[in-house]
């Protein structure tokens, strides 16, 4: 079986310096595994192809039979990594907390420990102040799609 540990180091070592990192990492039964990567100002087709070579290059398939899918995180996939809000800021989310509470709002400010969201009023309700979450209480975070 193709460790992760290993795919993640060959991956590490590939984006150092650069503005890509990997996200995540999944595995399923009979080596099916999916590698997400991201970046700073977004992932092409061309970044999903390297990565794949890549690991073609450092796995030897005559040795152990895998099948690889690479792929930006995307926008329907949530966002796993506070690195991945700081390129949203200005766009709408959805956060599921920990708790289970749904909050929404316009990203404001992205750190290494938490999000700010400006909430818009609904009808006539007065402003409501704007929510920090920290990551450790984010489960999830999502951004909505606007097609105006």
């Amino acid at each position: 079986m193709i460790l992760k540990d290993r795919i993640e180091k060959i991956i590490s070592d590939h984006f150092a310096g650069s503005d890509k990192f990997l996200v995540e990492i999944t595995s399923k039964p009979g080596n099916k595994i999916a590698l997400f990567i991201d970046g700073d100002n977004g992932i092409t087709i061309n970044d999903c192809k390297a990565v794949t070579k890549l690991i073609d290059s450092n796995f030897d398939r005559d040795e152990e039979d895998y099948d690889l899918m690479v792929s930006s995180s995307g926008a329907n996939n949530p966002m796993k990594l506070p690195r991945q809000y700081l390129r949203h800021v200005g766009r709408t989310l959805e956060i599921t907390t920990k708790t289970g509470e749904i909050i929404s709002g316009k990203l404001i400010t992205a750190t290494q420990e938490a999000i700010e969201l400006e909430h818009k009023p609904v009808k006539k309700e007065t402003q409501k102040p704007n929510t920090t979450i920290p990551f450790s209480e984010i489960k999830e975070g999502k951004v909505i799609l606007s097609f105006k």
